[in-house]
């Protein structure tokens, strides 16, 4: 049956590789279901119904992708889109959570329309590689900052905004230590390395006596707090412009990048040859939709993929194992409970330091590619937005082109994200 539906004989590989590939990136991906629900909470989010709803959310994503697609990749929420749904919209802006799960609603299915419309290509296509190399270094800068504060490694300061907190503090200290174990085990290739760090610090605190055990298994906590809890008309307020405008955008590059990089690295998408990605792209966008309805932030494909494609991991059945997996992580919520923020810090700041490689690909010998670029990079954590790092991005790259006469090297993707954003903080600047 599995032959059959999955077409293993094809792909050249068997359903015992395909298995031991899916626990692989499992592994790889899993610490997820404990730093999502920590980020989400912070907004006052019901943390064991994150749990949940992160689970369900990973688990249709990608299954989604297994049984569509039949692609081995796995779908989780996006690290930096649930720090901007966190931090950003609910934190910095005041907005609720629940108009939150509304602007990630309405951004999925715009997602949708981009992705059958053709639109998506398109959007890719026209956007330079500059500056989506700068989006992800930039959120990768914002998730650094988080992290640091959470750790309490940098603390706020009335003459110079931030400052060098207290290193000597337990939450500094595991957090290091988390950081460390995690760079380690990563760099002699053990898998789940991100994941063995911050259960690794987790146990240390309890063994210390700076944080209490709650437990392994346990039932499902309810998914009622959260569970179709979005405000879909309050996302549709003027100030919600930019922010679906950000979600979109952040999820177009970060999706199809991830896509297409797994993708080729399984060789699933060959030259002239008939393929799936267009379903894969698919699969994707119903995700998110799906995610905001259980009470989740963006979900999207994880690029710790790669790690099953290594693996062996060819068609969907990886994707089915992975989905499995996240379902049977239900009955873990008792041990995602007792996982404090210092021990999940070091992995947002890992995830952040992995993510700066994207500055090597921007050219820095050109300046009116380089300078949006920075400019997009920086003003994400110095701002405490991804937003206002995408508009100054943007803009002062349409800007730059235009007063050196390169206006035809402008697409006009970029051109309208561009006036987009100049809309929104000329009418719309709350």
């Amino acid at each position: 049956m599995l032959e059959r539906f999955f077409n293993l004989k094809a792909h050249n590989t068997n359903a015992r590789t395909e298995i031991v590939a899916g626990i692989t990136t499992f592994l790889t991906m899993s610490y997820i279901i404990f730093v999502n629900p920590d980020i989400l909470s912070s907004t006052g989010m019901d943390r064991d119904a994150v749990f949940v709803a992160t689970c369900l959310a990973a688990a249709i994503g990608t299954l989604v992708m297994a049984l569509v697609a039949n692609w081995p990749i796995g779908m989780a929420p996006g690290m930096g889109l649930n720090a901007f749904f966190a931090f950003t919209i609910v934190g910095a802006m005041g907005y609720t959570w629940q108009q939150a799960l509304g602007a990630v609603f309405i951004s999925g299915v715009i997602f949708m329309i981009l992705t059958i419309s053709g639109i998506r290509a398109w959007l890719i296509r026209g956007i330079p590689k500059s500056l989506q190399s700068a989006i992800a270094a930039g959120i990768g800068l914002f998730l650094a900052i988080i992290a640091l504060g959470t750790s309490g490694i940098v603390v706020a300061h009335p003459a110079t905004k931030i400052a060098l907190g207290d290193l000597t503090s337990a939450p500094a200290l595991f957090a290091i230590l988390g950081f460390f174990i995690i760079a380690a085990l990563d760099a002699l290739r053990v898998r789940g390395a991100i994941l063995l760090g911050v259960l690794g610090v987790t146990v240390l605190s309890m063994l210390t006596g700076h944080n209490q055990f709650q437990g392994i298994f346990s039932a499902p906590p309810s998914l009622a707090p959260t569970f179709f809890q979005l405000d879909i008309m309050g996302a549709l307020h003027t100030g919600f412009v930019h922010i679906i405008l950000v979600l979109v955008l952040v999820e177009v590059f970060d999706a199809t990048g991830t896509l297409i990089g797994v993708a080729k690295r399984a060789n699933l998408i060959p030259e002239g040859k008939p393929n799936r990605l267009g379903r894969a792209l698919f699969a994707d966008s119903t995700a998110i939709v799906a995610g905001s309805m259980l009470g989740t932030s963006s979900t999207t494909a994880y690029v710790e993929s790669a790690s099953g494609v290594q693996a062996g991991g060819r068609t969907g059945l990886t994707a089915l194992t992975i989905a499995v997996l996240f379902l049977l992580s239900l009955f873990l919520a008792p041990l995602a409970g007792s996982v404090p923020g210092y021990a999940t810090a070091p992995a947002l700041l890992y995830v952040a330091g992995l993510m700066l490689r994207e500055l090597s690909e921007i050219n820095w010998n050109e300046s009116t590619e380089a300078i949006p670029a920075a400019l997009t990079a920086t003003m994400m954590p110095f701002t405490y937005s991804i937003a206002n790092g995408l508009a100054f991005g943007f803009i002062s790259y349409v800007v730059i082109k235009l007063l050196t006469g390169r206006a035809r090297e402008v697409h006009p993707a970029t051109l309208l994200v561009a006036i987009l954003f100049v809309i929104k903080y000329t009418w719309f600047p709350d």
